[in-house]
């Protein structure tokens, strides 16, 4: 049951106190990131960890003005490396890397939970904007900037449709 509190128990924050993130917890947090579920065990994934002031404005502009993600003390930009998982699988590798990715997206946003810490998932940005500031290689993409931090708010869990909407039993 301590996970399923885990699940429900998780929320976004956007509000974040200046306290630091030790890199002890950073480190759990990514290991933590890099034990989920992987195609081919390739780990098609990458973090970029990034502390610099400056870099996090220019993500959080980048991140269509999200000014929350430079308040974080640490971000989290988790990409696929698409070559990674290519190499085996192909094109549909491609897939794979995102999966790969997003799969290591919401393990961080766990551990980050279980941490007592707070985080949120930002999709929303300029992907040519946050390659050309973190200067990836063109063979990876961007997927999430994770501003990680200890939370300065404490929201009630959103609603959610039942499941029963979201279900289909043999057939659509």
């Amino acid at each position: 049951m301590e996970c399923l509190d885990l699940l429900f128990r998780r929320v976004s924050i956007r509000k974040f106190k200046p306290d630091d993130i030790d890199d002890d917890t950073l480190m759990k947090i990514l290991e933590a990131g890099n034990a989920a579920p992987s195609a081919g065990n390739l780990q098609a994934r990458d973090f970029v960890v990034v502390r610099n002031e400056q870099t996090k404005k220019k993500l959080a502009m980048a991140a269509l003005k999200q000014m929350f993600i430079a308040e974080a003390p640490v971000v989290v930009v988790v990409c696929a490396n698409y070559p990674r998982s290519m190499r085996v699988y192909g094109e549909r590798g491609r897939l794979y890397a995102e999966q790969d990715a997003t799969a290591a997206i919401e393990n961080i946003l766990l551990a980050v939970t279980a941490l007592n810490l707070g985080a949120v998932w930002v999709g929303a940005f300029d992907e040519e904007q946050v390659s050309e500031i973190l200067e990836l290689p063109e063979h990876v993409r961007p997927m999430a900037i994770i501003p990680i931090g200890h939370p300065a708010e404490n929201p009630a869990p959103r609603n959610r449709y039942p499941v029963s909407m979201l279900t289909h039993f043999e057939k659509w």
